[in-house]
């Protein structure tokens, strides 16, 4: 009890009183997620429990993946917890040393890599929800956005007062270089469809994240690199996005070129910058997000269609 009165401190006195016990418990669960020895944040603590009862789609999240991470360490960072940003950019260098071709988007608590995937048929599953799951086999797919979150949390932390620790800015360089060719290649996208690969209009803005911070970092952080080059990657993406991504008759951005099907990721557009909320792109894409997936007050992430993951 010691321990998380004195981890929430002060920290909390600046949200209104109605706020602060709800932010303070969100913090917690947090900061519980995350593995003390190396600093990894794992998604959840649980495996195979069903997207609904009967269901197959009950993955095993115990495990660190970069995008939940980068976005768990953006919480933390807002709330003023830096020593978990500290920690995290310490395994982040660890896990993902190497060929940046190799980059997985999960890895275990301590960095491991192998995360293969297989079921145990002699347990029945959460409320009969076979088949319970070890491994992830996500582990295995290309999902060009989790670039542009960890350009963006490596960013951010930095923003956020950490020192510009040189091999971090190395590795976001090495990142980028791999990325330029990278970002234009199909990728299973931030739901892991375990399909085709696509052109996911969501995870092309991510790699536009990715380039826009770097040149930021630039700007900014007083980093140097090749910052017109950078710039020049931007524009292309942010030019092929509006091209390809937007769909004239919907009046809005899609889940992926040439599809007309609308996805929940699309609202991360104005979050990240890509496009002013104001922009009529954007607002056309909210009017038909809220038109097509919005039930009883929450979004879903696309349509399923049968047959489809």
């Amino acid at each position: 009890e010691s321990f998380w009165r004195d981890w929430n401190g002060l920290r909390m006195g600046s949200l209104p009183d109605e706020w602060r016990d709800v932010v303070a418990r969100s913090l917690m669960v947090l900061k519980a997620l995350t593995y003390a020895p190396t600093g990894g944040i794992v998604a959840a603590p649980t495996t195979s429990l069903p997207e609904w009862i009967g269901s197959v789609r009950n993955w095993d999240y115990r495990y660190c993946w970069l995008r939940d991470a980068t976005l768990t360490l953006l919480a933390l960072l807002n709330a003023g917890h830096a020593e978990e940003a500290t920690q995290w950019r310490h395994w982040l260098l660890r896990a993902v040393a190497g060929d940046p071709s190799d980059l997985q988007i999960m890895y275990g608590v301590a960095g491991e890599r192998r995360l293969t995937e297989f079921e145990l048929p002699w347990l029945s599953g959460y409320e009969g929800s076979a088949p319970v799951r070890v491994g992830n086999a996500a582990s295995e797919q290309l999902q060009i956005d989790v670039y542009g979150e960890v350009m963006d949390a490596l960013y951010q932390a930095r923003l956020h007062g950490l020192p510009a620790e040189q091999p971090a800015w190395e590795l976001q360089q090495t990142l980028l270089g791999y990325l330029e060719e990278a970002w234009r290649k199909p990728d299973a996208g931030i739901w892991e469809i375990r399909g085709e690969r696509r052109h996911f209009v969501h995870s092309k803005v991510m790699a536009w994240v990715a380039f826009d911070r770097a040149v930021r970092t630039v700007e900014t952080q007083e980093l140097d690199g090749p910052v017109d080059r950078w710039r020049a990657q931007r524009d292309e993406i942010h030019t092929e996005v509006c091209a390809q991504g937007f769909d004239g008759q919907l009046g809005s951005f899609t889940q992926s070129y040439g599809s007309p099907e609308l996805d929940a990721s699309l609202l991360v557009l104005p979050l990240v910058g890509f496009l002013p909320a104001s922009d009529p792109l954007i607002r056309g894409t909210i009017e038909a997000i809220e038109r097509e997936l919005v039930q009883d007050g929450l979004v879903l992430r696309y349509i399923t269609r049968a047959g489809v993951d």
